[in-house]
């Protein structure tokens, strides 16, 4: 090993950790990296379970995209099924031990990278700890949540999906399809009110409704009491009977083991700096050895212009390649999020991009939008189908702030991808009235309905 070969600790190994591990063992092979995990796997896509529990994946062995096999085969030393218990990062050391064992063993590092993930939100429901006891009561996180899902759920008559938001309509959408009765539970008003307008969360319930999903939004879930074959779930509105009710109310960062070590923002995410380095408390700039990335940290919200927690796969995949470009020294800033995501459900797709109106109230800012509805190509065609589309921006700069858009064509997920850009770019409503969109009779009309869009914007500002 050369002079200058580092230690480095790689707390926690979904999506983060594998790019992490992966980019750094890339750009410095000689370096040794620990790789601590709780779980038997790593890399596994979660936002698949959905898709499993309806019998819409080839092979569960295709949710996993990497291995400890595959890291230990670039170099990487592998503690798998291993708990990390202590960690201090000023002293850099971290004390650790296989789960089922007793026998605690000490690392010493130069550098570390905290990817410890998120946990699921666990709301203050009376009885909720004796249903998961029971296991009437499900998560829906890693691989064995999803083994358990598929499994039990499979089997059910009726479930209960509480959680409104993507991954809530997605498990509830694939069970409806499955045969199950399904009752959807949030406490919001709307189904995925956090990403999506009225206009366009009406018409997916209507699609729900038509589906036989039983939507219960407006309430919560006060208490669980077991019953024989199943779950009573008690709501501030109402009372339901199921053999399944699985919990989906969102999730919060794993950041326990360096509480009071780090500078974090509320919901205790790690904040990080462009190059994903972490303030240590009580310190005025970023450390040069301790890296944070994926659930566990912020992402700079680009509709902001701030730091803010967004845990997505896509944000964990991007911070974690960085950590490894700048872990010797900063080289590479990160370009920030649009939180930009998609989901298909009953034959519609919905795709958003940055903030609602809802959004930027609760981040303090006030947004102007506009609502097109249009087909999506011309009415020559044999066919054609409508996309209801969304458009926010600052009334003051103009700048574009975000996008929802809504169709039976698929194609329309790709709108939000070109919306994303274009907030990432800091294009305002008048610039992207004037982009350059693509013509042609089977993809769209003349005038593209992102550009219609925006050009309605400009009208009404």
């Amino acid at each position: 090993m050369s002079e200058t070969s580092k230690v480095v600790a790689v707390v926690g190994c979904t999506h983060a950790g594998t790019f992490v591990t992966q980019s750094i063992l890339a750009a410095h092979p000689d370096w040794t990296v620990h790789v601590f995990e709780r779980n038997d796997n790593l890399s596994f896509l979660s936002c698949g379970i959905a898709l499993w529990v309806g019998d819409n994946i080839s092979t569960t062995d295709n949710m996993f995209y990497s291995s400890p096999e595959k890291l230990a085969e670039l170099g990487a030393v592998m503690h798998m099924c291993t708990d990390v218990t202590t960690i201090d990062l000023k002293g850099k050391t971290l004390t650790y031990h296989a789960i089922g064992s007793d026998e605690e063993q000490t690392l010493a590092f130069d550098k570390i990278a905290l990817t410890m993930g998120s946990k699921p939100v666990m709301p203050p429901i009376e009885g909720l700890a004796e249903a998961m006891d029971a296991e009437r009561v499900l998560l829906c996180k890693n691989f064995k949540h999803g083994q358990a899902i598929k499994e039990k759920c499979g089997a059910a008559d009726r479930v209960a999906v509480i959680g409104a938001g993507y991954i809530g309509v997605e498990l509830a959408e694939q069970l409806a399809e499955k045969g199950k009765k399904v009752v959807l539970v949030d406490g919001l008003d709307r189904v995925a009110a956090k990403n999506l307008d009225k206009v366009i969360t009406d018409q997916i319930e209507e699609a729900f409704t038509e589906h036989g999903v039983e939507l219960a939004m407006g309430q919560f879930v006060k208490a669980f009491e077991l019953i024989d074959g199943g779950v009573r779930m008690v709501t501030t509105k109402d009372t339901f009977e199921v053999d399944y009710a699985i919990l989906g109310a969102g999730f919060l960062p794993r950041t326990e083991l360096v509480q009071g070590q780090v500078e974090t923002v509320r919901p205790g995410a790690i904040l990080v700096d462009e190059y994903m380095r972490a303030t240590l408390t009580g310190e005025s700039e970023p450390s040069q050895d301790v890296f944070a990335a994926g659930d566990t940290a912020t992402v700079l919200y680009n509709p902001t212009g701030k730091p803010d927690y967004v845990p997505l796969a896509t944000n964990a995949v991007r911070q974690g390649l960085l950590v490894g470009a700048n872990i010797e020294k900063p080289t590479q800033a990160y370009m920030g999020t649009q939180s930009s995501s998609a989901v298909p459900l009953f034959g519609l797709y919905a795709a958003s991009t940055g903030m609602t109106v809802a959004g930027g109230e609760a981040r303090g800012v006030k947004l102007a939008s506009t609502t097109l509805v249009t087909d999506y190509r011309p009415n020559f065609m044999k066919t054609t189908t409508p996309v209801t589309a969304v458009l926010t921006w600052d009334p003051e700069t103009r700048k574009v702030k975000g996008a929802q858009f809504l169709s039976r064509q698929p194609d329309v997920a790709q709108s939000a991808n070109a919306v994303s850009i274009a907030i990432q770019a800091g294009f305002t409503i008048d610039q992207l009235a004037n982009v350059d969109l693509l013509f042609q009779p089977n993809f769209g009309n003349p005038v593209n309905y992102i550009g219609a869009l925006a050009m309605q914007a400009v009208a009404e500002a």
